[in-house]
This record gives C-alpha cells, structure tokens and sequence, in this order.
C-alpha cells in the first residue's frame, strides 16, 4: 500500500470533518466568527495538501507498483469537491469590487440603530468611498418609488421580510413626520454569516420610496452578496407593494362642538 495514497484519502476525510465542522459552529453562533474562518481554512489546506499527496501517489504507484491507486483517487476527488466551491468565490472576488455594503441612498443611507449594537463599532457608517466603486459595479441598484401610501408600502415590505424568514429586529410603522424603518437580520445559504439589512419607508409625493441597505458584519469583500440581496428584495417588494389592498382611507375627526356661551343678563337701570 502507498503511503501517500493512504494520507492523501486521511487528510481529504479529515479537512471535510473539519470544514463541516466550521459550517456547524458559524451557524449556530457556538464561537466568534474568525475562529470559526480560521478551522475553515484549515480544512481548505489539508485539502490542497490531499491533491498534492494524491499526485505524488501516483508516480510511486506507476513505478513501483504500489496498490492504494482507489484511495489516492479518492482522496483527489474529494478534496478538489471540498476546493470547488471556495476557489469559485476566490475567482469571483477578482472580478468584484472591495466592497461590503450596499445601499439605495449614498448621500443619505438608512442608518443601523436597534442593530448597532450587534454590529463592530466601526461598521456603522456607510463608508464614503464606497459610493464610487458601488455606482461603477452595480448601477441598477437606486431606490423604488412606489403608488401606494407608506404605510401600505411598510406592511408589504414587513411581510416580505418575514416571508424571507430573516429575524426582525425592529419595526417602526411610519408616521406623519417619521419614516417607516425595518431592521433586520439575513443568512448567507451555506456558512450563515449574519448580514444586517435596513428598509427606509419615506413619503414621496403622492406615493412612497423605500430605501434599502444591506452590509455584511465580517470581512473586506462580500462576493457580490449584498448587491444580489438589495436587488432581490426590491423586485420582491414592487410586486408585493402592487398586489397590496389599498389602505382604507380614514375619516377625518370631527371638530368638538363648541358650547354655546352665555351671554350675562342686562341690567336695567331705572
């Protein structure tokens, strides 16, 4: 048996338990997310090591007649599984810009409150030069202006986002002199980083805008992520908002009868 063969299928085996192991912790929150990319990096290595072994297997196999030619293959196959995808998004990552946070507003961006405290104190602020590169790679993200009151337009956003199944974490229904704002809490499909997304509700003539915001907590670079999310949820939220009842128009209160006054009795003088 070829020893090489034989690590190279331990060490595929062994970076798949602990990749899998890495996806298990981010998602339930069990450690802090850099830990949790650091085991995850870990099991890419051992996996980049297995295709190295896998190939070194085979040249003692062919001359020297070595057996274990099942496991090398093994071993190669399962580890190039385990580097498809991460080497996917590291190719992806050249082609996109540096960028973890996207809005509809780049002169006013929805602001994080409610989630400010759950976000790193200097990921706040919708950072400045972002607005260049985000108008250069994604041009089609810009606000919606939607025929319908705001509060119609809130409701149909909140029942998107709780149709999306993301946590909501504040919901203020808008009022005369106060936007709408949802915020809430997003899952990326397959590690479950936690992204923050704020809706705005404004009035807007006789119809409404909303305004959205998506940032990741973690990282430099978020692979195209938010820009895809904001540009779901908006085409998510136009038909949500068109197939919306009409907000019952409200009467106006009526004004509170004044009491007629009493007028004092003369007195006649004799």
């Amino acid at each position: 048996m070829s020893r090489l063969a034989a690590w190279s299928w331990r060490l595929a085996l062994f970076g798949l338990v602990v990749v899998l192991l890495s996806i298990v912790v981010v998602r339930s929150g069990l450690l802090e997310v850099y830990p949790s990319l650091a085991a995850f990096g870990a099991g890419l290595a051992l996996a980049a090591l297995a295709v190295l072994l896998a190939f070194a297997s085979f040249v003692s196999i062919w001359r020297q007649g070595y057996t274990g030619l099942g496991r090398a293959l093994g071993g190669l196959l399962l580890a190039l599984l385990l580097l498809a995808y991460p080497g996917y998004l590291g190719y992806r990552a050249s082609k996109l810009p540096a960028i973890n946070d996207i809005t509809t507003d780049m002169e006013n961006p929805p602001r994080f409150d409610k989630l400010a405290h759950l976000r790193p104190s200097d990921r706040l602020a919708y950072p400045k030069q972002f607005a260049a590169l985000q108008e250069k790679a994604y041009p089609d993200i810009e606000p919606l202006d939607v025929d319908a009151s705001p509060r119609t337009a809130f409701k149909a956003a909140l029942g998107v986002v709780e149709k999306r199944k993301w946590q909501v974490i504040d919901a203020r229904m808008p009022e005369r002199r106060r936007d709408g704002v949802i915020e809430a809490v997003a899952r990326t499909p397959i590690m479950g980083f936690r992204d923050d997304v704020v809706i705005r509700v404004s009035a807007e003539g006789n119809g409404s805008r909303i305004d959205v915001r998506s940032a990741s907590r973690y990282g430099l670079r978020d692979l195209g992520t938010n820009a895809a999310r904001v540009a779901s949820l908006l085409e998510d939220l136009n038909d949500a908002v068109s197939a919306a009842p009409p907000e019952p128009a409200v009467a106006p209160e009526p004004e509170p009868q004044r009491k007629p006054e009493r007028r004092k009795p003369r007195r006649i003088r004799r």
